[in-house]
């Protein structure tokens, strides 16, 4: 039996694990893969220490970290059920079954689909979730951005850079997000903002070739070859049926990330936490894991 088994290897995840690794502890990590949602963000100007640095690069520093200590890790194995019993923390996925004293869920969030005609047909023909890993795919293309917050805002700037002109499309008035990332957006002419605009369905033959949007009750069809879908995340936590929940499916947690199970302890982005950010998921699985300790310490 681990102390601990962490779930996912992102921000929050690997830096748990580093806490857990110089506390000692015998811990195992489960992902699917590593550096999660960091791994697809842009330019980050944001986190302490770097002044510029890619998402990519960051979450290779990350990683890099992690394996300086001998963590015993599972790569690409999804988690489908977390239950507490009365002799401990039972994981199963999908290819077996750990038990452990204690769990932190760092499980992060995946992204949200749009729910239309053409967008399952075109996935990867034309139509990503990912600007970071699909961008420069698009070079000199016209292309379009569906969304209107931080991701959607990161999407485009790394876009400018490349395609030929991004229509950006946001269903409701006004651009949220950052207040600089809107500014630079907003600067670019290779930029068009449709606010106020629907899109509601995804057209091509082998390839994308356009997307329908209404806007202002009038439908119209803009040709672009290629489609990023930025309209937000979802929690991974539907393996943690046991644990309260908000109405987004994000874990409760208190200061000292705990959930409503005693031993089972959750951090980042798939928890209610409200800030979405790579530091702030870093700070609180730093949390989650001394938590961890400190309950083992109480409950030998």
């Amino acid at each position: 039996m681990f102390d601990l088994i962490i779930i996912g290897a992102g921000p929050a995840g690997i830096t748990a694990s580093v806490y857990a690794a110089r506390k000692k502890m015998n811990f195992l990590v489960i992902t699917k893969d590593i550096g999660g949602q960091a791994a697809w963000s842009g330019d980050i100007e944001n986190y302490t220490g770097y002044q510029f640095i890619t998402g990519p690069e960051l979450t290779g520093k990350f990683e890099e970290h992690m394996r300086k200590y001998s963590i015993e890790l599972k790569e690409n194995e999804e988690v489908l059920e977390l239950k507490r019993k009365d002799d401990g923390v039972w994981v199963k996925t999908d290819k077996a079954t750990y038990q452990a004293k204690t769990a932190v869920i760092a499980s992060g969030k995946r992204s949200r689909e749009l729910g239309v005609p053409g967008e399952l047909e075109f996935k990867n023909r034309g139509l990503t979730y990912c600007a970071t890993c699909d961008a420069p795919l698009f070079a000199e293309k016209d292309v379009a951005v569906i969304g209107g917050g931080n991701s959607a805002l990161d999407a485009t700037l790394q876009l400018i850079r490349i395609a030929k002109h991004i229509y950006l499309i946001n269903i409701t008035s006004a651009l949220t997000g950052d207040a600089i990332m809107r500014e630079k957006v907003r600067e670019s002419k290779k930029v068009s903002i449709l606010n106020n605009t629907r899109v509601t369905a995804v057209l091509g033959d082998r390839m994308v070739s356009g997307i329908k949007i209404k806007r202002e009750d009038k439908e119209e069809t803009l040709p672009v070859e290629g489609v990023f879908v930025e309209i937000g995340l979802i929690p991974n936590s539907e393996f943690a049926k046991e644990l309260e929940k908000n109405e987004l499916g994000e874990i409760r947690v208190n200061c000292r990330s705990e959930t409503n199970i005693p031993g089972i302890f959750a951090a980042g982005d798939v928890t209610e936490v409200p800030a979405k950010q790579i530091i702030v998921a870093a700070g609180e699985g730093a949390k989650a894991a001394l938590s961890a300790f400190r309950y083992l310490a109480q409950h030998k």
